[in-house]
């Protein structure tokens, strides 16, 4: 009889090693692809690739699984055999350049076998080669051009290690804008400019990311966004500073398509240039998501054995749909789907499980956090505080397990943690206050570009970041833009009708009345005054019209990850 070590363990571990490489395949097709869409301007191709790739991993995992489960029968649960099969995967990592990668995709098959309540060594990498620091060396990853005449110059040799099928529209004038902007960004010259070998893509956007090396030993990013409006390419912007660039990598924006054969190195080299962004997340946005999270969750691991504070109930108003709570001394939200909602809810706990399904799948714009789905996650109970306990127990039975010890979460989502939108205008200085308030408007905006509408308005569904941008944070009533009815009320007819605390008119489901929109916001005073002056057609039927009829007329709208500001044309009056 064959041992658990033998060929069971081998053939098992070739079939995932198969699955895993199918995926890297397929992750490769689509990159090249996001490159010929750039360069003809095809974006709802673009779109449609952004969605179906982040299927691609899902399906080869599906694959690996119904290929197990016939080949290995009964033996498809056996721990034994999956150690061995563990041990046998390991021998054939060492040199690959994308060891991490290949690690969790281990990792997600067992954790579908067993169903694991956190973390179990014997069948998963759990302290893997990739939990090293990361590498202090870029030179693989990157390409330096050094300065031989004037920045433009240099500029003009950049942009020309990144030539495209349609040609530049004007890379003379190009190279001139940009060099423009580095001089003047700091009196010390540019030595030599580093940057990625891949072009990151997303959307309707190109984007050049490295940094300058300054003759005072200084270095500082460098992204120039690229764009495609006319047939050829063009720069549309350069950005120079750590918060420029970090808004471009932001948690609230779909993922790049970017060509990394050496993942982690690539990563790091990100985090030379934004040290403050989480390494989870830039795993995230160069399309690694499955491995972001796997990050996120060693990061949390290792901050709650070097902590000792409790869970607890996060700081706003309670929601309706989901309980949320907090470590305080961690940048995270724990969000679990209550057993029941009262009214006036409707939706069912499936029904709010496809909205986090469609913001995942959507493109988020800048305004949406990306939420994290987990499942069986387990921590001490004594982390808890009581007060948590007893919320969790009365009110999400169904998602959580709380044992004599531990305190087990089946199903719950993460999300960076903001500051509710509601209780910083209560405490923000008021041209602070004012500088958020115009920008919620803005969010709006921003979702409506990208055919999404919030649903519940309210303040304190949006949140504040470190860069002072407002994002929309509560999924359960979104909706797409084009599935809702705009509607003006209904004059009444009688005074009856306007004195009744009940509509007199026939409302259906996905009806919206704007001009219904500011009582219910609660500004006053400044801020209200500030809304008004700059958002006012929010409240009004012919902006939410005019937005469903660019998206069922097919155009994508352009949504900058940048101030408009910043852009050359705007600049210069074009």
């Amino acid at each position: 009889m064959e041992t658990a070590g033998g060929g069971a363990a081998r053939d098992g571990a070739a079939t995932i090693e198969e699955a895993f490489e199918a995926y890297r395949e397929g992750f490769r097709r689509f990159t090249v692809r996001a490159r010929s869409h750039f360069e003809s301007a095809d974006w709802r191709a673009a779109q449609r690739d952004s969605a179906e790739r982040l299927d691609l991993y899902g399906a080869c995992l599906g694959d690996a699984l119904e290929s197990l489960r016939t080949r290995l029968g009964e033996r498809f649960h056996d721990r034994a055999l999956w150690r061995a099969a563990n041990e046998a995967y390991a021998l054939n990592l060492p040199g690959r350049p994308d060891v991490e990668l290949a690690e969790t995709f281990f990792n997600s098959v067992t954790r579908r076998v067993f169903a694991t309540a956190g973390v179990d060594p014997s069948v998963e990498f759990v302290h893997p080669a990739a939990t090293e620091p990361l590498p202090a060396r870029f030179d693989r990853v990157t390409r330096v051009c050094p300065r031989r005449q004037d920045t433009a110059g240099l500029v003009a040799r950049l942009l020309d290690h990144h030539r495209f099928a349609c040609g530049y529209l004007d890379l003379g004038r190009d190279a001139t804008r940009i060099a423009a902007d580095l001089d003047g960004f700091d009196r010390s010259p540019v030595l030599h400019l580093e940057t990625a070998r891949p072009l990151f893509f997303r959307g309707k956007g190109a984007y050049v990311v490295g940094r300058a090396h300054r003759a005072s030993g200084r270095t500082h990013p460098l992204v120039i966004a690229l764009a495609n409006s006319r047939g050829r390419v063009e720069a549309d912007a350069v950005l120079l500073t750590e918060d420029e660039a970090s808004i471009v990598f932001s948690f609230t924006r779909s993922y790049f398509f970017v060509d990394a054969e050496r993942p982690r190195e690539l990563v790091a080299f990100l985090h030379a240039l934004m040290p403050r962004k989480p390494v989870s997340e830039l795993y995230d946005a160069i399309g690694h998501n499955k491995h972001g999270k796997t990050e996120l969750y060693r990061a949390f691991l290792g901050h709650i054995g070097s902590s000792d504070d409790r869970f607890g109930v996060a700081a706003g108003q309670k929601g309706m749909v989901m309980l949320v709570f907090t470590l305080p001394s961690y940048d995270l939200v724990f969000k679990v789907i209550r057993d029941r909602f009262p009214p006036p809810k409707t939706a069912t706990r499936r029904q709010v499980m496809g909205k986090y399904e469609l913001v995942f799948r959507h493109d988020r714009a800048g305004r949406l956090v990306d939420a994290r789905e987990f499942e069986h996650l387990k921590f001490d109970r004594s982390r808890f505080s009581e007060e948590l306990l007893d919320e969790l127990a009365s009110e999400a039975a169904g998602s959580v397990e709380i044992r004599a010890e531990e305190v087990v979460l089946h199903h719950l989502y993460t999300e960076r943690r903001l500051r509710p939108l509601d209780l910083f205008l209560r405490e923000a200085p008021t041209a602070e206050a004012r500088t958020a308030i115009l920008d919620y408007g803005e969010s709006i905006r921003d979702l409506a570009r990208s055919n999404i509408f919030p649903g519940d308005m309210l303040l304190k569904n949006f949140g504040v970041t470190r860069h002072g941008r407002i994002i929309f944070y509560d999924y359960d009533e979104l909706t797409v833009l084009t599935d809702c009815r705009f509607r003006e009320v209904p004059r009444a007819r009688y005074d009856d009708e306007e004195m009744s605390g009940e509509p007199w008119f026939f409302v259906g489901e996905n009806d919206v009345f704007p001009e219904e929109f500011l009582p219910f916001l609660g500004l006053e005073g400044e801020t209200r005054e500030a809304f008004l002056a700059q958002h006012s057609d929010l409240l009004g039927v012919g902006f939410w019209t005019a937005m469903q009829e660019e998206h069922r007329a097919r155009r994508v709208p352009d949504v900058f990850p940048y101030p408009r500001e910043k852009r050359f044309r705007v600049r210069e009056g074009l």
